[in-house]
This record gives structure tokens, sequence and C-alpha cells, in this order.
């Protein structure tokens, strides 16, 4: 049991190289060592005894040293070293392999070593000032982390008073303002009621007129009438004619915002601040490419007095960016601390033209700011026109982006690969390519160049990152190759469009085994996803993607004919992205679709102008795609 767990969990820490024990580097300090103690030890009557003091002298160490043979010649031992060769050589050496003389100057160790020595130490004295640099940069470190606290403390109660003052003002304020509608509500009420008064006595001489008139014309008889007719008579005429004021002046309190919360609220944001050891006047920021309709990075650096990059709160940078109407843009998401001082600051336009990005820290405006951002729409750029000199494309097909991010094209007409700069559009360099009806293209772990061609003079033929030819394959299983895919271990896959199937190829170009023979009508372009282990193949005569693995047996296929979503028109080239997903670019109409690693349509990237062929994806989450009689290559934001 306890054999079992060893050999599970217990592992050596060291990586033993190909050579295995043999091939690990001599620890020269250890064998000193042992050497030494056999010196010491050496108390026995055939043995020498050396004293300690000459063990201490620096110039008998060496003769303790253990004696080193040279590998080639086992009886000699290594006493030259050939600086050409760095390397340690015996006396025959100097005489067969390291002859002096142009290649070679080989010379006796320990004046080479001497020299090495006095380098070294050279070194090592310059080591001495920067440990006591870094040591003291340690200490004042921890010096300022022990101030964290007290700082702290000082400054929080800084701020509490300060904004206690704020408060305390706010509330007498308020205090005012309520006493004030104290003081209107008494008055008004004295007032109201001095009109009510007013209003009840005419009230009260009408109603009294209004009874004895009515008593009067009910009950009095005829005599009685004559009698009081006239006075009742003028005493009514004279209370209806009389002007009363009957309204009253007075309207409901409202409050009036003399400044307005929101105004407010802009405001409170210049009260205070915390002063830390950014200086804004040398932060900067980088605009990214913005495109619509996906999230647009910016990148702001937040920088020290000293002029490097320092770290201060996410509080204390804030940013507000205007669409081209004018209105508020709201960030896709607050500024993130990415690394040391540089945050990223993210936002979706949803529409082109330009836009206005504010960046303050410490409510301070950064250098630049606001800065002008173009947000352009898919595609982002276009790179090459018809034509045949530098820069010009004509009937680009494959395309591949190379290890430093170059975009590299396979021109039919121009039997040619032109590689170009991703971010400017600009040419770098081209070489010519052998064969005709050129297609597909890749690079291998090195670098290399791999190219198809499909015409009487077919093959696959590979090519230096300059440019020169190295290999040709033409192996009898071939017959018309278009796109492949290298694999990490250097093995192809090419579809074989007369054949009707795919090859899996071994580096030297031999056939290793069909792959979607039967299911296959028409394949043109191949990507393969080796982290799940699928081969994805475009069949442009059936209008479908279908998928297999590299055993070659079938798993899946999606699309048919057709305009709308999932659907396709000669579907071309295909590529996959970290997620899965697979980037299909149709041949008929352009549309770069998007599906799921099962399939499933998820949405369209972007629409190409001129019949789309070839696709990759780049490093920076852009889609280069090949337009066959555009004569160029579109550049679009993937994500």
């Amino acid at each position: 049991m306890a054999s079992d767990f060893d050999d599970q969990f217990l592992t050596c820490p060291v990586s033993l190289p190909d050579q295995g024990v043999d091939g690990l580097r001599t620890n020269f300090y250890v064998n000193n060592l042992l050497d030494f103690a056999a010196a010491k030890k050496g108390a026995e009557p055939d043995h020498e005894v050396t004293p300690e003091e000459t063990l201490k002298a620096e110039e008998a160490i060496s003769k303790f040293h253990r004696k080193r043979h040279c590998d080639k010649h086992k009886n000699q031992e290594l006493v030259f070293y050939c600086e050409s060769c760095n390397a340690l050589v015996c006396t025959a050496c100097t005489v067969v392999d390291h002859r002096p003389g142009k290649d070679h100057n080989p010379a006796e160790i320990p004046s080479v070593a001497q020299k090495k020595k006095e380098t070294l130490r050279g070194l090592l004295q310059g080591i001495y000032p920067r440990l006591n640099e870094i040591q003291a940069s340690i200490k004042e470190i921890d010096r300022k982390i022990s101030n964290l606290a007290p700082s702290k403390e000082v400054v929080t109660d800084q701020v509490k008073a300060y904004f206690g003052q704020l408060i305390d003002l706010l509330q007498k304020r308020e205090k005012e303002i309520l006493s004030q509608i104290d003081d209107q509500c008494r008055a008004d009420g004295k007032a109201l009621q001095t009109k009510k008064e007013a209003i009840e006595f005419e009230l009260a001489g009408l109603t009294s007129a209004q009874t004895f008139c009515q008593q009067a014309v009910e009950h009095g008889s005829d005599v009685h009438i004559l009698e009081v007719g006239n006075q009742v008579q003028t005493r009514v005429e004279t209370l209806l004619a009389k002007q009363l004021d009957l309204e009253s002046d007075w309207s409901e309190f409202q409050f009036v915002e003399n400044t307005t919360v929101v105004d407010f609220k802009k405001k409170i944001q210049g009260l205070g601040g915390v002063k830390t050891n950014v200086d804004v006047s040398k932060c900067k920021v980088v605009i990214k490419p913005a495109v619509e309709g996906f999230e647009c990075i910016a990148e702001l650096t937040t920088m020290n007095k000293e002029g490097r990059p320092c770290v201060t709160s996410n509080k204390a940078v804030t940013t507000n960016m205007k669409a081209p109407s004018g209105k508020n843009v709201p960030p896709h998401r607050q500024p993130q601390l990415k690394s040391g001082g540089v945050w990223e600051i993210s936002y979706l336009p949803k529409v082109t033209g330009i836009y206005r990005l504010e960046v303050k820290v410490n409510s301070q405006q950064v250098p630049g700011s606001p800065f002008d951002v173009e947000v352009k729409g898919n595609p982002v750029l276009t790179i090459g026109q018809e034509g045949r000199g530098v820069g010009e494309l004509d009937l680009p097909l494959g395309v591949v982006v190379e290890k430093d991010d170059a975009i590299a094209v396979v021109e039919q007409e121009n039997k040619r690969v032109q590689i170009f700069n991703a971010e400017t559009g600009q040419s770098l360099r081209s070489f010519p390519v052998d064969g005709g009806n050129l297609l597909g293209i890749d690079v291998d772990s090195s670098g290399a160049f791999l190219v198809t061609s499909w015409d009487e003079d077919f093959g696959l033929r590979r090519y230096s990152k300059e440019g020169r030819l190295l290999d040709t394959y033409k192996p009898d299983c071939m017959l018309a190759p278009l796109g492949l895919t290298v694999l990490k271990d250097g093995r192809m896959v090419m579809a074989d469009f007369h054949q009707k199937l795919c090859l899996l190829l071994q580096p030297d170009g031999s056939l290793i085994r069909e792959i979607g023979k039967g299911k296959l009508h028409g394949p043109v372009f191949v990507s393969a996803d080796e982290k799940r282990d699928v081969l994805f193949v475009t069949d442009a005569s059936a209008h479908k993607v279908f998928a297999f693995d590299l055993d070659g047996n079938f798993i899946f296929d999606f699309g048919r004919q057709g305009d709308s979503d999932g659907e396709f028109q000669s579907p071309c080239g295909v590529t996959t992205d970290s997620a899965g997903n697979v980037v299909v670019v149709n041949h008929g109409d352009g549309r770069v679709q998007v599906f799921g690693p099962d399939g499933k349509f998820i949405r369209t990237a972007a629409t190409v102008k001129g019949s789309g062929t070839g696709i990759v994806l780049t490093s920076d989450g852009y889609i280069a795609v090949t337009c066959f009689t555009g004569h160029c290559i579109e550049l679009c934001r993937y994500k």
C-alpha cells in the first residue's frame, strides 16, 4: 500500500534531460567539496595529509580538483579550451577536430579560465550594489506598509470632519427652510382667517335679508307687504349690488430646488478627494480600435511623479463618453485594474462616428482628455486592390496568420504569397510560388509555409519563411489538393476535391488515412479543433459543413443551401475560435456566420464583398477574409 502511495504522489522535483542522469550538469561546487573532504580525510598510511592552511590557499585549491577526461579520447585529460566552439578539448582533439587555425583557437585551460574568472569577478562587483539597492527598496516598502494604517486613520478623520461640516451646513439650511415654511404658514393662516371672517359677515347680512324677504312674501298680508316692501326691497338690492372680494390670494406651498439633486450629485464629486502618488499630468491613455456594436477598450496607465506606472484606488478613475449626438454613453463596465497601473476602460458604441471620451484621475483631466474616438463599422480595414504590384492582389484565396500576427495570403493569378501587416495593411514582403491554381496555405511549427496547387502541376510545397522552396510533396494518394491545415505534431489534413475526401498525411507527405469518403461531395477548406479532436470540412457542392474526428469517424453535419441564418451558398473558408465555435464564410454571398461547437447557428459576424474564400482569426479578435473577386482582404471585428 505504501509503495503504491509513494509511486503515485512522491515525484522527483527535478526534470531529467533526454540523456537521463548522465545529461545533468556537473555541480562543480559539490565535487570540490568531495575532493576537499577526501584530502582532509587522508589519514591512512598511503595518503598524503595536507594542512588546512594549504587547503584554504586559493593557489592550492586547483591541486585537489577532480581530473576531467575527454569523452572522445577516454585516456586524455581535458587541458585546452576551444573558444570558437566553446568546448573543452584534450591534446588529441587539437590535432584532429580542433586544429588551430581560422576555425579553431584552442588555448590552455588555466589562461582562459583566469580571464573568465576576472570577468565573473567584475560581474560580482556589479551584483553587490544591486543587492543593496534591492534590500533598501524592500526596507522602504516595509516602512510604507507600516505607515499604511496610521496614514489611513489620519485621513479618515479628516474626511469625517470635512463631510461632518458639510452635513452640518446642509442640516442648518434645512432648518432655515423649514422655519421659513412655518412662518409663512402662520402668516397665511392669519390672512385667510381675516378673509373668512369678512365673508362670513357678508353672508350673515344677506341671509337675514333673505329670511325677512321670504317671510314677507310667504306670510305677509297685502297691507303688510305695502308697509315694509319698499324697505325690504331697498335692503336686498343694496346687498346684491355690493361688490364682494370672495377670492383668497393664497396658493399651496412649493419647494424650489435652486440646485437639483442631479446637479448637486455632479458637484459633490468635486467635494474633496484622495491625493495619492499619481501624477495626473504623466498619466497616459491609449485608444484601441473601436467598432460599432462591439465592446471597445481604452487603456489608462496611472503614473507617479517619476513617470512609472503606479496603482491607485478604482474610485479615483472616472470616465464619461458622449455619442456623436451628444448623449451620454453608459460604460459597458466600470474601469478595471488589469495590471500594475494599467486600467481597462470599456464601452459599447451603438453607431459609427466620432465619440468623445473624457478620462479623469482624482477629478482631474488626464492629458489629451477628452479624446476623439472614431467608431468604425465592419470591415474595419480593407487590404489590397486588384493588381500585380506591391500591396495589390489578384484572386486571393487561402489566408493564414503567422506567429508574429502578420497575414499571409495566396494569390492565384499572381502566383505568389504576400504578407501584410495586420494593423496597417502595409505589404511586408512576398515570394513566388510554383504550380498553378494555388489555393490553400498554412504554417507549421517552424514558421514554414505550406501551399497547395491543384492544376496539372499539382502538389503540396513547403517554403521557408523567406520564401525558399524546401520540399515538394506529390504522393500517389493526392489528386487535387485544396485547403489544408497543419496539426501541432506536424501532420497535415488536406481536402482533395476530385476524390471527394480529405487526406490525413504524415509530416513527410505520406498517407495515414482517408477521411470523409462517401460523405463528402465537394470538399474545399478544412480546419481542426485539436482540443476537441474535431475536423471541420466545408463542402461547396453540398452546401454543408461536415465534422469528423481525426480517426476518420463521421460525427455530424450542419447547414443547407439558402440565404437564411444557418444556410449556405457554397461555404468555403472555415476556422474555429477558442470556445470551439465554428466560423464559416460563404463564397456565394460573402456572409461570415458563427456556429456553436454542435453546429447550431449563433450569429452573422460580418458580410464581405466579392466572393469570400479563405478565413482566419487573428490573436487580437479580428477575422481576416479573402475576397476572391474583390481582390482584397477584409479585416472584420469578431469579438
